[in-house]
C-alpha cells in the first residue's frame, strides 16, 4: 500500500503545482481511503502525516528520509 500512497501524494503534488482542481480532489480523496483501510498497518509516523495532511513529509518518510522536519503538531520544536 505504500507504494500506491507514494504515487497518489506524487500525482497530488503535481496536479497542486498546476493548479488541477479534479486531480487534487481525487488524491485526495484515495488518500483518505488508503489511510482509513489501513492504518492498523501502517508505521504510525506515516499515518500521523496522512491525517494531518503533511503530504511533503509523507513522501519524504516514503522516501527514507531522517531529518524531516518538526511541525507545530505537537513535536519538540513546536513546544518552544
Amino acid at each position: 500500500m505504500e507504494i500506491q500512497i507514494k504515487d497518489s501524494i506524487v500525482a497530488l503534488l503535481a496536479a497542486i503545482k498546476t493548479a488541477n482542481g479534479q486531480v487534487i480532489a481525487d488524491e485526495m480523496a484515495k488518500l483518505d481511503e488508503f489511510l482509513a483501510r489501513g492504518r492498523a498497518g501502517l508505521h504510525p509516523q506515516l499515518v500521523h502525516f496522512l491525517q494531518n495532511r503533511s503530504y511533503a513529509k509523507a513522501l519524504m518518510f516514503l522516501g527514507g528520509e531522517s531529518d524531516i522536519p518538526v511541525g507545530i503538531c505537537g513535536g519538540r520544536a513546536g513546544k518552544a
